[in-house]
């Protein structure tokens, strides 16, 4: 737009220069609607008014908006619609993307396949239930690795779904080895409410990062991405922790080694990264969670 007044305005010089290189030599310098005036054969009517006779053509006209510049030099088409100021609180502030990609579809998988190894476990089909969980586990793997490795995959919502997929896992499976005296009651109680609270904070999260109006259809709303989530380090390694346990556990009936001291072991090494990636969601809460602004 800049560009196109820029050249309107040299347009109107050059039509100047003209008007005076056709000026009388000697002749003052007339009033502007004068000059075009008589360029056209116009004469005057009292007030300096310009006024054309009988069958002239209309004068020039003065190039009295960008609008009209634009469409001088685009051979008469219709100026482009100004852009939009998008605010963090307009309706336009979150990413609007595809929630269909393979890494969310493996973890809605994952999800569906809990209540599968949940019920396998309590009938004590360990033989079973421990290949469900092998599938389950390639399943995390691959829509890392596809998340990774394609942009197209990557999403704000897969940032969330694959870590709530793994919670839902987990629990289901500690309230199943629990069940099966495979894991102590407080470690699975530690599990659940560490898991409970940072499912709470991602509700509340997106929550806050929804601009208005905030309808409960816009917040279940999958394509409305808003944040971010990005696990800490210490999570990372608790969820690989926790995994570990509860293969130790599914494998520890069909092996024969319940009452391993190395099993034992392990249940007091998942208790302490339990609570030390509790506290890193506490102190880093903000580091996080990265808010979303489609500019």
């Amino acid at each position: 737009m800049l560009a196109a007044a820029w050249l309107a305005r040299g347009s109107w010089r050059g039509l100047l220069r003209g008007a005076e290189r056709r000026r009388p030599a000697g002749g003052a310098a007339r009033p502007l609607g004068g000059r075009l005036g008589s360029a056209a054969g116009v004469g005057r009517r009292g007030g300096g008014v310009p006024c054309l006779p009988a069958g002239a053509g209309p004068p020039p006209r003065l190039l009295r908006a960008p609008a009209a510049a634009w469409r001088l030099l685009s051979g008469g088409a219709a100026p482009p619609e100004p852009r939009r100021e998008r605010g963090a609180a307009g309706p336009c502030a979150e990413l609007y993307e595809n929630p269909w990609t393979i890494p969310n579809i493996l973890s809605m998988a994952r999800m569906g396949l809990a209540p599968v190894l949940g019920y396998l476990i309590v009938e004590e089909n360990f033989n079973v239930a421990l290949g469900v969980f092998v599938l389950a586990g390639v399943t995390d793997l691959l829509d890392g690795f596809i998340a990774r490795n394609w942009a197209n995959q990557k999403s704000a919502l897969g940032s969330a779904l694959d870590p709530l997929a793994d919670k839902i896992l987990i629990s289901v499976l500690y309230v199943s080895l629990t069940c099966a005296n495979l894991i102590p009651v407080p470690l699975t109680s530690m599990i659940i409410l560490r898991d409970a609270a940072l499912i709470a904070a991602v509700f509340y999260v997106r929550y806050k990062t929804l601009s208005p109006p905030r309808t409960l259809s816009r917040y279940f709303n999958p394509c409305y991405a808003t944040a971010q989530l990005k696990p800490t380090f210490i999570s990372k390694m608790n969820t690989a922790v926790q995994l570990i346990l509860v293969a130790a556990s599914l494998a520890a009936p069909v092996f024969n080694y319940v009452d391993s001291i190395y099993l034992q072991t392990l249940w007091c090494i998942t208790a302490f990264t339990t609570v030390t990636s509790a506290y890193s969601y506490y102190h880093y809460g903000r580091k996080t969670v990265q808010v979303i602004k489609n500019k």
